[in-house]
């Protein structure tokens, strides 16, 4: 929603009689532009969203015959603040804080593509939490400790699916909780160059996010990037491996979340490159340990051809040009023709892929025009080829990366 005035129920009314003249569709589908003058003074998109998170075999959605719930938000376009912490002469930055629904986290949810059901198992792992808190269901003998870890190599996008996570929530449970905080500690940053201090600090960070807590109309996620450095194997320590430092900081760490575990309202959301170096009481307090491995050929066809339409609409790609689906391609048995053949070609691009991280995946249409077009446009058949390329050097290079290591 834009900057408005206008009620909410006022706003849900036109939204309705929009998707009631458009009723049936295909997918996720985003309207920008209305023929009725009052949503285009007050509403910026209206989005139908997550038709395929559960749904193995996409057909048309027929929306009369659907319970369709409406979330009207409006994004904050503030950036992130710096939460501080004072340490005698120095001043710590000590985590980034965001108030959601967040303007730089639009789409960002869309934009992320996983093979297995990672997304809607942790939309449902939130929602269960919320229906035992509602219940009071005796956590003495049923027990969860709000906290979710992503593991899995650099590059797949753990941090981005958990600020994504954060910004959905929110959006999905306005009617419940007036907005979001989204708090991601820097890791690094708490450990003092003092030794002792570090404990003190992890301490205190807590307590501010008790704070933002204690505010029953905000809905709290606690992200910890990196969660290995802050919860280092204490058997490691007791070896001499590392400081005792380090056991001050686990304990911390524990502590705190055993606490703030006992609020309906917060989350706490972990990523890990290195799970074997994870303190193992933290491991077990992970109620989801969620692997978040390299896409897969299907899921990397589905990122390429995101990143095409993208071309596309900016007519870096000229002129337009169809593209099937995976899906589409499978009803027709990959028979080549006319309709199929660009189609085809995505789809062997993306199956000599594999192995590239999300990161890089979304990198190449930009590197593929770097380094083999260079025109202000190009057809979609030069650019696939300029793609197939990029990829052949991106594997070069990490094959003589792997040689000089």
């Amino acid at each position: 929603m834009v900057a408005s005035t206008a009620k909410k129920e006022d706003i849900k009314l036109s939204v309705r009689k929009l998707l009631n003249r458009h009723n049936i569709v295909f997918g996720d589908y985003t309207w920008t532009e209305f023929d009725e003058p009052f949503l285009t003074r007050n509403v910026q998109s209206v989005s139908i969203v997550d038709t395929e998170l559960k749904a193995k075999d996409p057909q048309p959605i027929d929306l009369s015959a659907c319970a369709v719930a409406l979330h009207i938000f409006q994004l904050n376009e503030d950036g992130p603040s710096s939460e501080n912490l004072e340490e005698e002469t120095e001043n710590i930055i000590a985590a980034s804080h965001w108030v959601l629904p967040a303007a730089e986290f639009h789409g960002l949810w869309d934009s992320l593509v996983y093979d297995v059901e990672v997304k809607s198992h942790l939309l449902d792992y939130v929602t269960t939490t919320l229906l035992f808190s509602d219940r009071n269901v005796d956590s003495n003998l049923i027990t969860w400790n709000r906290v979710v870890l992503l593991h899995g190599p650099p590059g797949t996008g753990k941090t981005s699916l958990c600020k994504a996570l954060a910004q959905k929530l929110t959006i999905r449970l306005s009617s419940r909780y007036r907005y979001g905080q989204l708090i991601e500690i820097n890791s690094h940053s708490l450990f003092s160059k003092w030794f002792s201090e570090s404990g003190k600090l992890v301490t205190r960070m807590f307590q501010k996010i008790q704070d933002l807590i204690d505010d029953k109309e905000a809905l709290v996620f606690v992200l910890i990037d990196e969660v290995e450095s802050l919860t280092a194997a204490r058997s490691a320590c007791r070896a001499g491996a590392e400081p005792s430092d380090a056991i001050r900081v686990v304990n911390a760490v524990l502590t705190q979340i055993d606490q703030i575990k006992r609020h309906s309202n917060v989350v706490i959301l972990t990523t890990s490159n290195l799970t074997g170096k994870i303190d193992a009481a933290f491991v077990d307090r992970a109620d989801i340990k969620q692997y978040v491995g390299p896409p897969s050929a299907a899921a990397i066809f589905r990122i390429y051809l995101s990143c095409l339409e993208e071309l596309m609409k900016c007519q870096i790609i000229y002129p337009r040009q169809q593209l099937l689906t995976l899906r589409e391609l499978e009803m027709i048995g990959f028979i080549e023709n006319n309709v199929s053949k660009l189609s085809l070609l995505l789809s062997e691009i993306s199956r000599k892929s594999e192995g590239l991280s999300g990161r890089v995946l979304r990198k190449l249409p930009f590197l593929a025009h770097a380094l083999y077009i260079q025109a202000p446009t190009v057809t979609i058949e030069g650019f696939l080829q300029a793609l197939s390329l990029a990829v052949d050097k991106q594997f070069e290079e990490k094959k003589k990366l792997s040689a000089c290591v």
